[in-house]
Order: C-alpha cells, then sequence, then structure tokens
C-alpha cells in the first residue's frame, strides 16, 4: 500500500502534469469503485483541478466550484499518467480521468477491488476521510508521546494505526523500527520517554528523507512504478538479505493476510528471532530461538 512516503510523491507528480488543468471527461469502468451517491462524477467534468492534497494514505483532488474527489488507493492501487485519451487497460484499469495535457488512469491488480473513490461537494464533508492520526514530522515530543500513549499496543500497531499516527503502514514501519532498535512487539505501555523520544527520531530520520526522495523523482517524471519496496530500505522486503547495520540475516514475520513484517534480530531483539505465527508451530522445537541456532543450521 502507498504510504506517506509514496502519497506524497503522487502529489507532487499530479500538481506537476495536471494542477490547473480542466477536466475533460470522467470514465468510470468499475462502479464498484465509487463509494459515493452525490455529487455525480459528471458535476466535475469542466471543472479545473485547483488543489492535490493529501488526507492520510488518501489523495485529495480539489475542483473548483464542484468540489473534491477522494481516492484510496489501499494495496494495489496506482496511477499512471498516459497520452491524453489512453484507454483503460485490461481488468486493472478502473477509472480514468481525461484532462487536456494527458490522461490520469488508476489500475488496481489482483481480483479483490478493494480502492475507492469518493466524490464531495463541500471542504466540510472531508472530515470523515480523515483519519486523523498525528503527522510525526511536524509534531512536538509531548504530542507524539500523547498520541502513542491514547492505546495499549505493540509498538507496530501504533505506528500503523492511522488514527494515531498520519500514512505509517507496514513498509515505512519496519524502518522506522529498525531505525529505533525496537522490536516490533515493544509494548508502548513499557516504554518510557527516552524510548519515546527515540522512537520518535527515528520516524523523522526514515521519513524526512524518503519523503524528499520520492518528491525529487516525482517532480522529474510521474510516478507511474510504486512499490512497497525501495532499495535504500534496510530491512522491509529483504527477508535473508543481510541487514546493512549489523549484517545479520533479516527475519519477517509472516501474517494471515500474506503480509510480512520483516526486523534484523540483531539490531532489534537483541539476537531473538521472532515467534512466526505459521512456521514456528510447524517446526515447534526445530523453530530457531536465536540467531546463533541459525548459524548451527538448526
Amino acid at each position: 500500500m502507498p504510504e506517506l512516503p509514496e502519497i506524497e510523491g503522487y502529489v507532487t507528480g499530479l500538481k506537476a502534469h495536471v494542477q490547473g488543468q480542466t477536466l475533460e471527461r470522467v470514465r468510470l469502468k468499475s462502479p464498484f469503485l465509487l463509494r459515493s451517491v452525490e455529487p455525480e462524477l459528471a458535476a466535475f467534468e469542466g471543472r479545473e483541478l485547483s488543489g492535490v492534497g493529501r488526507l492520510g494514505k488518501r489523495l485529495v483532488l480539489g475542483f473548483a466550484g464542484a468540489g473534491s474527489l477522494v481516492l484510496h488507493l489501499m494495496i494495489a492501487g496506482r496511477l499512471r499518467w498516459k497520452a491524453p485519451g489512453a484507454g483503460l487497460p485490461g481488468k486493472a484499469g478502473l477509472l480514468a480521468l481525461d484532462f487536456p495535457g494527458g490522461t490520469l488512469i488508476l489500475t488496481e491488480q489482483g481480483s479483490k477491488r478493494r480502492a475507492s473513490l469518493h466524490a464531495v461537494a463541500e471542504s466540510a464533508d472531508l472530515g470523515p476521510h480523515d483519519p486523523g492520526g498525528l503527522d510525526p514530522r511536524g509534531a512536538s515530543a509531548e504530542a507524539f508521546n500523547e498520541a502513542l500513549r491514547a492505546h495499549p499496543r505493540t509498538v507496530k500497531r501504533a505506528l500503523c494505526d492511522p488514527r494515531t499516527l498520519d500514512g505509517i503502514g507496514n513498509a515505512w514501519s519496519d524502518e522506522i523500527l529498525h531505525r529505533a532498535g525496537m522490536s516490533p512487539f515493544q509494548r508502548v505501555r513499557d516504554m518510557d520517554s527516552a524510548a519515546l523520544e527515540t522512537l520518535r527520531r527515528a520516524c523523522l530520520d526514515v521519513l524526512g528523507p524518503a519523503v524528499e526522495r520520492h518528491r525529487t523523482a516525482a517532480s522529474l517524471a510521474f510516478p507511474d512504478k510504486v512499490t512497497a519496496f525501495q532499495p535504500e530500505m534496510a530491512v522491509h522486503g529483504r527477508f535473508g538479505q543481510p541487514c546493512p547495520a549489523c549484517g545479520a540475516p533479516v527475519q519477517r514475520i509472516v501474517f494471515a493476510t500474506r503480509n510480512e513484517m520483516n526486523y534484523c534480530a540483531g539490531c532489534q531483539t537483541g539476537g531473538r528471532i521472532l515467534a512466526d505465527r505459521a512456521l514456528s508451530r510447524l517446526l515447534r522445537e526445530d523453530w530457531p530461538k536465536h540467531l546463533e541456532d541459525l548459524e548451527q543450521g538448526t
């Protein structure tokens, strides 16, 4: 799922390519994408795209005198910038917005249609689409601590909760926790102010450069190939590869949803390998508990 850095890249790309242009036509191929009734999409045709913004992981396209289109890409939704009037590709193509300078196409791979589009008439109607999470890049230490401590849970879940922090998901939370040197299963209620400050600084150190990289790239070319796996990432999507900080093999925990969480046992858990809900139950006593067990082949 595109997260804060990728969504900021889309915002930059959309501002560079379509802001100020008039929406000529809306082509909705999948009726399941549209989750609102009023206003009709036709009301946006002939209107200027006056602004592009972000609400959490949602993109907001504001049209002068018409309202806004709120687009949530979810896991597999992606935006493509094509030549004017370009056709929608196969089964993956869900929506096309035609502008004089080109066509913005929404695609979603896979059989499950999770991406969503809402049309809202007034800026006040955007409230229900804002999860309300705190942006750690501009938050004070006090506000950050208060947000994290609001609910008793693991630090991984806290980072990924859009009501707590803004725009962070599975991928970038892996990177933040690696930078902070924390286990994803660390309980927030057990973290003192020093530990929370370490986590806040990790958010800044990871998200700040990532956002700037995506903005810079999107200012040069529209971000047509957005992926959750970035070459500069330390642990996410790097299972089995050496940790760039300590050289230990990156570990993973696979969930029932087929998502995986990546971490470095050497940097984050004192060498302890966390139990995988599927494999650890299958292997039982053969499941390695520590990095030394991996080295010994047990």
